[in-house]
């Protein structure tokens, strides 16, 4: 019997809009990720286990069809950090589902869910 492969990551690809260098600004200097690498027209940006790889591209089609829920361990904290940033922010509030999250739009088009995980 074949063995199989634990799946331990994921980093998805997330376009970036136009230009590269004003998407990095934004993940670095409003959304505190921090930059582990660049190349050409893609750069990868983390914070904390969260990882995405950013790609130039001004298809408004991918962006608004791009999304990822990202799992958070303070979700007032976070709120209350986002809140300012240069984006459409959602409310926080309790879902249907029973789970509290909130959306924000980037200026790409590309939609993040922050969602509380409890301990």
């Amino acid at each position: 019997m074949r063995s199989a492969a634990t799946l331990r990551t994921v980093t998805p690809l997330v376009p970036a809009g136009a230009a590269l260098a004003d998407a990095l600004q934004f993940y670095t200097g409003q959304l505190g990720f921090s930059i582990t690498w660049q190349a050409g027209d893609m750069a990868g940006v983390r914070r904390g286990n969260v990882e995405f790889n950013l790609v130039r591209n001004s298809d408004p089609a991918w962006a608004e069809n791009s999304s990822a829920s990202i799992g958070v361990d303070d979700l007032d904290a976070l709120y209350s950090e986002y809140r300012t940033v240069e984006a459409q922010i959602g409310l926080l509030e309790e879902k249907s589902w029973g789970r509290r999250e909130f959306h924000m739009i980037l200026p790409s088009g590309v939609c993040l869910q922050f969602y509380q995980v409890d301990a």
